[in-house]
């Protein structure tokens, strides 16, 4: 299932992972980073190993796990912890901060190949997700293009660390979109992520009580072509999926468009309802349903 609503839970907290665990979110992010104080990452590690294990979370959602950046002698310690155990106890996938190229990424799968085939039971690989933060992040998004990378499933945009590395004073513009740095970013965060057919997940908004933003946010990002949206308080999930949730109408339409092409098997483009469609409109559409 493609996430709507990714809730960050800082790891350190049995509390908050339990209450997160019976939340709506789509899927969880266990997180070893920037929730976690330094003194408490040992604890963290070892609670985010309990919730793994644990067999009342089958029909939970879905378990990322995010790491500290690979620079750090946390991140050896995180990826053992988190996928040296069995398949049935292993996370959907990792989370990884401040990425900077993607042979990081290259890399940090090889790390994940040989931990899993270490293990004496089969299993799906741990998929990766990659959070684009930092400036040279951005700057190196078309070297991705030429990085075999088949973990990689999703793109996140982070606005929070990339406003501070670049200095910014503000964050939002008059209307209350991103500022101008912050929307370039993002733009080229989306584009990447279309390009390897992969999820695009928007950034948090950290003034998690202002409903209103968060309904906007929320919809600029669907309207641009983002497929989910970071969340920091369980009360911010109803609005994210909500808003990321297809409307009965637009997925009729989509299964109009499809059931058309299905009648023409041989056509490049035709009418529906007085408009011309072609292959772009079917793959919208199949994209909006899933297909």
């Amino acid at each position: 299932m493609r996430p709507r609503s990714l809730l960050f839970v800082p790891a350190d907290s049995e509390r908050k992972l339990t209450r997160a665990l019976h939340s709506s979110a789509d899927a969880l992010i266990l997180d070893l980073q920037d929730g976690v104080a330094p003194t408490a990452k040992a604890q963290a590690r070892a609670n985010v190993r309990a919730t793994l294990q644990s067999a009342a979370i089958a029909s939970r959602p879905q378990l990322w796990v995010r790491i500290n950046a690979l620079s750090t002698p946390e991140a050896p310690l995180d990826v053992e912890s988190a996928v040296s155990a069995k398949p049935s106890a292993r996370p959907f996938g990792l989370v990884v901060p401040m990425i900077e190229h993607p042979e990081d990424l290259a890399r940090l799968s090889e790390t994940l190949r040989r931990l899993e085939r270490a293990s004496s039971e089969p299993g799906e690989g741990v998929r990766l997700m990659a959070l684009l933060e930092t400036p040279r992040a951005i700057l190196n998004v078309p070297q991705y293009l030429s990085v075999n990378l088949p973990r990689l499933v999703g793109i996140i945009f982070g606005a929070e660390d990339l406003s501070a590395a670049l200095g910014l004073r503000e964050m939002r513009a008059a209307d209350g979109d991103w500022c101008a740095p912050l929307q370039s970013a993002r733009a080229q965060c989306l584009l990447l992520a279309r390009a390897l057919g992969v999820d695009a997940i928007e950034a948090i908004t950290a003034q998690f009580k202002d409903t209103a933003l968060l309904r906007a946010d929320c919809a600029r990002a669907a309207a641009a072509g983002f497929t989910g949206k970071l969340a920091i308080h369980p009360d911010q999930l109803e609005i994210i999926n909500a808003v990321f949730t297809p409307t009965e109408a637009a997925l009729a339409q989509a299964r109009r468009v499809v059931a058309a092409f299905e009648a023409q098997p041989g056509a490049g483009a035709l009418a529906l309802d007085g408009a011309l469609i072609d292959g772009v409109h079917l793959r919208a559409a199949q994209r909006l349903l899933g297909q």
